[in-house]
């Protein structure tokens, strides 16, 4: 499949701080942007030829799950009841029976739910085509601090901070944040054991940006936490001069 870019982001990132949450307006979560029809044809392909890498749900968390592809039928594709027309054309049909599986494919966003078990949140279920440098699979039924591992900057202080935005997430709140990251290849599925070490490389000679926006939001009924992730690609050429300064970040 070619590779797949937007021509540009929503937003400027070089003034962030992690965690760097910022309150968000309720309903504009979801974006739909100009890679749309090549980022969809991709879902499809993964779920399609790698569902086992890409999905996976507790039984746990199924009511989460259910709630949470209402949720976005309710804000992405109002009165749909047994199918949906993507903007792309293609007609999709509902699956209540694999929510996941049909979020996959309706809208750009992955989604992680996370439920609280003990003192901390715990990743029972996810859609997540596009991974930005680890495996999913390897974090299923984990809690936040073992998710974040591999990430450096994540010290104890960090954990506490995200553990309390995670349990001070209301209803009808949303919150979102961002991250940037340098590459040289533009694959979007980019799945990596937690062992192996990543090759960054050099900012002045990546040839893509790729940034994250990351939203998370409670729901209403399960009071599962949900974090979602829509993954912005761009070409080193296409990337404005001033966003030279943002220094490689996975948060």
């Amino acid at each position: 499949m070619s590779d797949v870019f937007q021509s540009s982001l929503p937003y400027d990132p070089i003034d962030r701080n992690l965690p760097g949450i910022q309150p968000m307006p309720v309903g504009s979560w979801l974006h739909c942007d100009d890679a749309f029809a090549g980022q969809m044809a991709l879902r499809d392909q993964l779920l399609a030829e790698k569902r086992a890498d890409v999905l996976v749900l507790d039984e746990t968390a199924r009511p989460a799950a259910e709630e949470l592809l209402q949720s976005v039928l309710e804000d992405a594709y109002p009165g749909a009841v047994s199918e949906v027309q993507r903007p792309d054309g293609a007609i999709i049909p509902i699956d209540r029976s694999d929510p996941l599986g049909t979020l996959c494919r309706i809208v750009q966003e992955d989604f992680a739910i996370l439920q609280k078990q003990g003192d901390e949140h715990v990743l029972t279920g996810a859609i997540l085509c596009f991974p930005a440098s680890w495996t999913l699979s390897e974090k299923f039924m984990r809690p936040l601090t073992d998710i974040h591992i591999p990430v450096k900057s994540y010290d104890a202080n960090i954990a506490r901070r995200v553990q309390r935005l995670f349990d001070g997430v209301r209803v009808g709140h949303p919150m979102w944040r961002y991250n940037v990251l340098w590459y040289d290849s533009a694959q979007l599925h980019r799945p990596r054991p937690q062992g192996v070490p990543r090759i960054r490389p050099a900012q002045d000679q990546a040839k893509y940006l790729r940034s994250e926006r990351q939203c998370i939001l409670r729901l209403p009924q399960s009071q599962a936490v949900v974090f979602s992730i829509h993954t912005y690609l761009l070409q080193a050429q296409d990337v404005p001069k001033s966003f030279g300064a943002a220094s490689d970040h996975k948060g």
